[in-house]
């Protein structure tokens, strides 16, 4: 049995005709293992959403295809939605329903789910299940719309800005849960800005810009790149910008008081040799964070 759960072959959405067409997404082809938590990173309008809608069959492809857990994304769907769990970027739900009532609702359409799961899920997101919709703040809004993607352990999870609106303790319980959900061999396919976020608890990160597939690497992979951030601070003052700029691999010079950081490709050498006649109080190399690289894929330089 193949361990693949997602996979997209040549998946194109063109909205209009003509000219004036606009191509949402571009020829993607993915794939996603069964029990990774795969990372989607794209700002708006990349073709995160239109992607995930696609997969969810409530947006048809104009060209390509797509499965998920064996099955046709389009003529399956139906099964496929029972054995998903989805959370949309903005949860349109009952606003004078109480919460508890609509979890309840949704569980009897999903042909049962364990309360005592529910009442962890609530616990764990310090979540009063009571109150109406319309009581609620949007991070909590946001926790009603986790629990009901998670509360049946579906083997799939499709989260779109799972943690908009959460505290940051709120979203480490997010990552705990995310680590759980891995653990018991279930996958999570999460589209996300919050790059940390998809750095600490994703296992591979695709990169998408205007539509197009840019990378798709394991996050240790994608952050031990080439370059590095050199940060220097000098005693007496830094030298001539100059000094730095003219080097070989040396860019993004940034001179701050005494201080100079700047973006090193290759060895360090040269560098200490231009600077050993300075009196050098400190000297940083620091990797470069998924912000980096994510940023260096939308460099129009």
């Amino acid at each position: 049995m193949s361990n693949t759960v997602i996979e997209i072959n040549n998946l194109s959405k063109v909205y209009g005709s003509g000219t004036t067409g606009f191509k949402a997404l571009d020829s993607l082809n993915l794939t996603v293992n069964q029990g990774e938590i795969f990372g989607y990173l794209g700002p708006n309008g990349a073709g995160k959403t239109t992607t995930i809608r696609m997969l969810l069959d409530l947006i048809r492809p104009t060209t390509g295809t797509a499965t998920i857990l064996g099955k046709d994304a389009q003529t399956d769907s139906i099964e496929l939605h029972r054995r998903i769990g989805f959370l949309p970027g903005e949860l349109g739900i009952w606003k004078n329903e109480k919460s508890i009532n609509i979890i309840k609702y949704v569980a009897r359409l999903r042909g049962g789910v364990d309360m005592k799961y529910v009442n962890y899920l609530a616990e764990q997101f310090q979540f009063d299940m009571s109150k109406k919709v319309r009581e609620y703040s949007t991070g909590n809004k946001r926790k009603l719309g986790l629990i009901l993607a998670l509360m049946n352990k579906p083997e799939l999870l499709i989260l779109d800005e799972p943690t908009s609106g959460l505290d940051p303790l709120m979203q480490q319980t997010f990552h705990q849960l995310m680590a759980e959900h891995k653990n018991a061999g279930r996958t999570v396919f999460l589209s996300s800005h919050v790059l940390s976020e998809v750095q600490a608890i994703c296992d591979r990160v695709a990169i998408l810009r205007n539509g197009e597939l840019k990378a798709v690497e394991s996050v240790e992979k994608l952050t031990h790149v080439e370059f590095r951030w050199i940060t220097v601070e000098f005693r007496d003052g830094v030298p001539d910008k100059q000094l730095f700029t003219t080097l070989s691999g040396v860019s993004d010079v940034d001179v701050n008081g005494k201080t100079a950081k700047m973006r090193l490709m290759g060895d360090i050498d040269p560098l200490l040799r231009v600077i050993n006649d300075h009196y050098i109080v400190d000297l940083r190399a620091n990797d470069p964070s998924l912000e980096d690289i994510f940023l260096a894929f939308y460099d129009d330089k």
